[in-house]
């Protein structure tokens, strides 16, 4: 949804009618994921995708409905894969859209100091211009659909609620949960009883997951620096590039670094790590020995995914000699990439930025990394 907002304010300004389809759930290969979203305006106009094929002319059809009676509803369309090939999916599978006219209810502001109301649909959109991480509940199913609830985390143990799915025992529990999704930067459907009540499945519930963008550390501000920078950025990680050498760690160097850092790598670790998640990667480009080992040090400190660290197999074993002298033990070294990348020939910095990304992307979703001609099951998790 995220990608929409400039057209979605730009609608509600106009004052148009605005219906959102929102892929709520897949079964079988499918090209979007829960979260990919589609609006359509009452003349027509439209934005976004929710399978890349011809599914967005049925659903264009089913918005407009939607604008019409003004009642939200869930949509399937489910096709064999020569079916699905038919009407533009490229392979089977079953989408679930849930799709609702875009007047969401008016709800207190969150500073209680400030006596005004807005749509619930304006506080989110200004949550995610902030990149504040926030979770979207709806009620899709069941008794109160098209109820909207948006948790927010604003301390370490508490959080902050606008909306409601009309029953207090189910927002109590929807609450509890979308805050572990978000955790975990998952959106997807679950089912409960009216009230809340676990194993029960009177009320479908879809969590849509904004959670912060992911973070990529990279240490080293060399040439491959700037091709890794450009791929990350386009994968949206907020980059940060760290050198203690100031005259090579300048933001001319790396425009498209959201920070750069003239620093060493303890230093930022020490301030940025215990934030480092799953998701998270750290690329340790650099060969000097003073640089990296503190680099490496810090990392395996962290709960960050990946770390991946640049150089030939002879510096690699080196690298672990060094590693070892100063008491990193072998389970420790086996988070270590490294050398870094997956091996699909790279020599340039462009290749090897791709290399390095797609290894990360391999290890986050535990995919085999090789070629799709040469393996079975489904393409898509």
């Amino acid at each position: 949804m995220k990608d929409l907002l400039n057209d979605l304010q730009r609608w509600r300004r106009q004052g148009q009618q605005v219906a959102l389809a929102r892929v709520v759930d897949v079964e079988g290969s499918a090209p979007r994921l829960p979260g990919a979203a589609m609006a359509v305006t009452e003349e027509g106009e439209v934005a976004g995708s929710v399978s890349g094929g011809c599914v967005e002319g049925a659903v264009v059809s089913e918005a407009l409905e939607v604008l019409t009676t003004g009642r939200p509803r869930m949509v399937t369309f489910g096709y064999s894969d020569d079916e699905a090939f038919s009407v533009g999916l490229t392979c089977g599978g079953t989408v679930h859209l849930f799709v609702e006219p875009l007047d969401w209810a008016i709800v207190p502001d969150m500073d209680q100091s400030v006596d005004q109301k807005e749509p619930l649909f304006d506080r989110l959109a200004g949550l995610l211009v902030d990149e504040v991480p926030v979770a979207l509940a709806t009620v899709v199913e069941g008794p109160g659909v098209g109820g909207h609830l948006l948790v927010r985390p604003i301390a370490a143990e508490g959080f902050e609620v606008l909306g409601s799915l009309g029953d207090e025992g189910l927002d109590r529990v929807v609450v509890r949960d979308a805050l572990g999704e978000l955790s975990a930067g998952r959106s997807g459907v679950r089912h409960y009883g009216e009230h809340g009540e676990a194993r029960e499945e009177s009320v479908s519930i879809f969590v849509e997951s904004f959670a912060a963008p992911p973070q990529m550390l990279v240490f080293g501000a060399v040439d491959f620096t700037a091709a890794l920078v450009r791929v990350a950025k386009v994968l949206g990680y907020r980059v940060t590039v760290c050198d203690a050498r100031e005259v090579f760690a300048t933001k001319k160097r790396f425009p498209l670094a959201d920070e750069v850092r003239v620093d060493w790598p303890d230093r930022l670790l020490n301030e940025v790590g215990p934030d480092l998640r799953y998701r998270d990667a750290i690329c340790i480009l650099t060969h000097d020995v003073k640089f990296d080992v503190p680099a490496i040090v810090g990392a395996l400190g962290t709960s960050v995914g990946y770390i991946g660290v640049m150089g030939s197999r002879r510096t690699h074993d080196e690298r672990i000699d060094r590693l070892g002298a100063v008491g990193v033990s072998d389970e420790q070294l086996s988070r270590l990439h490294s050398p870094i990348g997956l091996d699909i020939g790279a020599r340039t910095p462009e290749e090897t930025a791709i290399s390095i990304v797609s290894e990360i992307i391999a290890m986050r979703t535990g995919r085999s990394a090789k070629a799709l001609s040469v393996t079975d099951g489904p393409i898509h998790d």
